[in-house]
């Protein structure tokens, strides 16, 4: 089902941004983040996969802050680079512009600059379950930054290839529309409908949907 209130697991200005607008879609929730409840911690993110990590985060928040918690572990994924930062994304580098400018370096000399960005999000409720879904967005490495006043991560070198611009050139309202984070949360908000919807057409117990 999806809850009435959450709380948003992350501490990136962008990422909070991102997740509150697209988890409007789902309804009329109340939002809060982790400066609504004081003393989380999150847990260091590991590099199991995307989905170790965001279930890892919401199940540490949720039952911190006694209601449910969205999180979100995303990566980017580089052909050229045998699929690397991957779920080391965010600790390849200190921060945003050392993680660009080693990226640039690795593949100063590439010619194959396909990428593709991958977000998993997780849903917990305190009292244990947790939902998951994926997204994806295929791109391309650009070789500079571009539109660099926008966006955060790497979106000032993905060129997404829906939209032929990289991401911090983008329109927030057109990265909402392609971007891996939208497609995973608009998948999460889908699968917790069905939920909604199975349990309210069940003819009797024990009847599958």
């Amino acid at each position: 089902m999806i809850p009435p209130r959450i709380v948003l697991a992350t501490a990136n200005p962008g990422k909070v941004r991102e997740l509150g607008a697209l988890v409007g879609e789902w309804g009329p929730i109340a939002v809060a983040t982790l400066a609504d409840v004081p003393g989380v911690a999150l847990p260091e993110e590991g590099d199991v996969s995307y989905e170790a990590n965001a279930a890892a985060k919401a199940v540490a928040v949720a039952r911190a802050a006694g209601m449910p918690a969205l999180a979100d572990d995303s990566g980017l994924e580089v052909d050229a680079l045998g699929g690397a930062p991957g779920v080391r994304s965010a600790r390849w580098a200190p921060d945003d512009a050392a993680r660009i400018a080693r990226l640039l370096a690795a593949l100063a000399n590439a010619d194959d600059r396909r990428a593709r960005f991958v977000c998993a999000v997780a849903l917990a409720w305190p009292d244990g379950p947790v939902e998951t879904a994926r997204g994806e967005v295929a791109g391309t490495i650009a070789r500079a930054s571009s539109g660099a006043g926008g966006g955060f991560g790497y979106d000032p070198v993905f060129v997404a290839t829906e939209l032929g611009r990289t991401f911090a050139q983008a329109s927030a309202e057109e990265k909402s529309r392609v971007s891996h984070r939208a497609r995973a949360v608009r998948a999460l908000g889908a699968r917790l409908r069905d939920g909604e919807n199975c349990a309210a057409t069940l003819q009797g117990p024990g009847r599958p949907c």
